[in-house]
């Protein structure tokens, strides 16, 4: 009788998702901004900014994004990925990703070696001509494929806009 309780349970959340991602079919595309704090839960913080595409296509619930972070200790990540919208209610956006990308340290820090994985989430309320303004926290590693492997945490403010709007 447990493992049935549990069943449904997993059931309807999973029917639940699949409806707040529904909701999502008519995103465009988007041009994402992102600014914040890189490291922030160690010793060798900096600033961090993100220009990022996210794209409407799905393969199923995913959808991909492509991205290139830069901190202001000369690090650089490029990264491409998969992200999945979910929406509670009109306005809120809950979005978890995962990427992977090469990483370049510049003076920033040493995360271990030039493949590594970004996974995030973020939390952005949608405005009625679609755009989102969020809080989105991210973590960087490479998921011990190299001897050393510290990881980074970022804190980030972001702001996307539809690219329909560059063709009005």
């Amino acid at each position: 009788m447990k493992k049935l309780s549990i069943l449904a349970t997993l059931a309807m959340l999973a029917a639940s998702l699949t409806s707040t991602i529904a909701r999502a079919e008519d995103d465009p595309d988007f041009f994402t901004l992102m600014l914040g704090a890189y490291d922030i839960n160690d010793t060798e913080k900096s600033a961090e900014g993100h220009i990022q595409v996210r794209l409407s296509n799905r393969l199923w619930i995913f959808k991909p994004q492509f991205g290139l972070m830069f901190n202001s200790d000369a690090g650089f990540y490029g990264y491409g990925g998969v992200l999945i919208d979910a929406y509670f209610g009109k306005r809120m956006v809950v979005t978890p990703s995962f990427a992977v990308g090469g990483y370049s340290e510049g003076q920033s820090k040493d995360l271990g070696g030039p493949l590594e994985f970004r996974s995030a989430i973020e939390f952005a309320y949608r405005f009625d001509n679609r755009s989102r303004l969020g809080l989105q926290f991210s973590h960087i590693s490479n998921a011990g494929i190299y001897d050393r492997n510290p990881g980074t945490e970022s804190l980030l403010l972001t702001y996307s806009i539809p690219t329909d709007v560059f063709g009005r």
